[in-house]
């Protein structure tokens, strides 16, 4: 029975913590990745290892996220040859609540990330155009065309990473183009990969080629006007992401104070 004289302020905070497990962390940034298009449904996820190593994570919290994935029918394991774990094409019940738990905690700190992103890209792409030589020019060049020639959306993602390290390599400065890569694995959630999708790869073949002119054209200006429109093309996905979970999360709300 409750005591009535334990306010509900009090009741509140006396309710039992739940403490989420490395593995259901993982778990819920996998499928993420997936809302944001970083997999697609079909698609096999890389091996323990190798998301192990993208996340900075052990083997055997890697095992676990797969199993909770599986559980949920959020994916599915294949034996034999060809054979590993699957993004399923019929979503899990409990996806957008995963991704709440991903997104809203860490929202703050995601936007100031974004923020960030937007500064300095438009440092690195200024510099490029300042500093770029024969050499850099001839890189952006052969990176854009690669890019256009992508038949599919692995072709298109390492195009498209190996298209904006030469650019921050025309800056000459290395750290410039470490940080170009780090903020690039912190937006996409440890994975390394832009969010991604068919209206993404459109408009990056309109703004890829006016970059990069701008950028071998020394007009550090519009280069760093370009690269700041370009890059709000990840951001928007994930603030529309994030709405999105969090319209769906009011609405339960609202049906269950109904009810």
């Amino acid at each position: 029975m409750t005591d009535p004289a334990v306010s509900e302020p009090l009741r509140t905070l006396l309710t039992p913590i739940t403490l989420r497990t490395a593995g259901e962390r993982i778990a819920e940034r996998i499928v993420t990745a997936v809302a944001l298009g970083e997999f697609v449904p079909g698609q096999r996820l890389p091996n323990e290892r190798d998301l192990a190593v993208m996340l900075g994570v052990s083997r055997t919290t890697v095992r676990e996220a797969l199993q909770r994935l599986q559980a949920s029918g959020y994916v599915s394991t294949r034996r034999g040859r060809g054979g590993g774990t699957f993004v399923r094409t019929d979503r899990g019940p409990d996806a957008d609540d995963m991704i709440a738990r991903t997104l809203a905690p860490a929202w703050a700190d995601l936007t100031e990330l974004l923020d960030f992103r937007h500064l300095a890209e438009q440092l690195i792409a200024r510099t490029a155009a300042e500093r770029r030589d024969d050499r850099d020019i001839a890189q952006v060049r052969r990176a854009v065309q690669d890019y256009a020639r992508a038949t599919d959306r692995d072709s298109s993602r390492l195009a498209d990473h190996a298209l904006h390290q030469s650019i921050a390599r025309a800056t000459h400065n290395g750290r410039l183009v470490d940080l170009s890569a780090q903020i690039r694995r912190e937006v996409s959630l440890g994975f390394d990969a832009e969010p991604y999708s068919p209206q993404v790869r459109r408009r990056a073949m309109h703004q890829h080629p006016s970059l990069a002119e701008a950028v071998i054209a020394g007009d550090s200006a519009q280069a760093a006007h370009l690269a700041a429109e370009h890059f709000s093309l990840t951001e928007e996905m994930l603030r529309e992401l994030h709405a999105r979970i969090r319209l769906r999360s009011e609405g339960d709300r609202d049906g269950r104070s109904e009810s």
